[in-house]
């Protein structure tokens, strides 16, 4: 089921129009597709991070605008770097019976023994690319790591299936690790022992000098 979200669609996107949208509560936006061309519309902000709240970042939304209304999913947000404010959107327009591709955060679930015996936990994959028709994009995928010990690790292909998507990374793509606590010491050391012979080189050099 998706959730409802009303654009208005504005042909002037300007710069000094731009700012007036943003200074009113509106961001502008763009929707468009494998059938539809890029299309300038305008939302309310707040509006529509409540309609993401309850859609997710995956979920379908029908996008209203004063001429049509098309069932979207959202492709792309950017913000101001300082304050992290939404200046604009990007909406993609879905056919709800063509299975597409979409990206999907990776979420690690429990507590694991590893992490209770001082290991910790360096991940290096925090989404993968899933094939599935639009309704049936999940918003993230779960792997409980409770069992995991020190010097276990997590693939790709250690994701839990489901029959309503399917995973598209390479199986053997590596997603976390569970490292001894001696591992994430020895760089801090290495580089400790590299100030020190760096300190005392330039003890030698001094007193070459004098």
């Amino acid at each position: 089921m998706s959730t409802m979200l009303k654009a208005i669609s504005r042909g002037d996107l300007k710069g000094s129009t731009l700012r007036k949208l943003r200074n009113q509560g509106s961001v502008p936006a763009v929707v468009y597709g494998k059938d539809l061309p890029s299309k300038s519309v305008s939302i309310d902000e707040i509006e529509f991070l409540k309609t993401l709240k309850v859609a997710g970042k995956n979920g379908i939304i029908s996008l209203a605008t004063d001429e049509e209304t098309y069932d979207v999913i959202t492709h792309d947000i950017q913000k101001e770097k300082l304050k992290g404010n939404i200046i604009h959107i990007d909406f993609y327009k879905v056919d709800m019976s063509a299975k597409m591709d979409a990206n999907v955060a990776i979420h690690l679930v429990g507590d694991s023994i590893g992490v209770k015996d001082g290991g910790i936990i360096q991940q290096t994959l925090y989404e993968v690319s899933v094939r599935s028709l639009p309704a049936d994009i999940p918003e993230s995928i779960e792997i409980d790591i409770s069992d995991m010990r020190i010097g276990d690790s997590l693939q790709v292909r250690d994701l839990p299936n489901f029959d309503k998507y399917e995973i598209n990374n390479e199986p053997e793509e590596g997603i976390m690790t569970i490292l001894p606590p001696a591992l994430m010491n020895e760089p801090d050391e290495q580089q400790e022992m590299e100030d020190k012979e760096e300190v005392q080189a330039e003890k030698e050099n001094t007193a070459q000098e004098e």
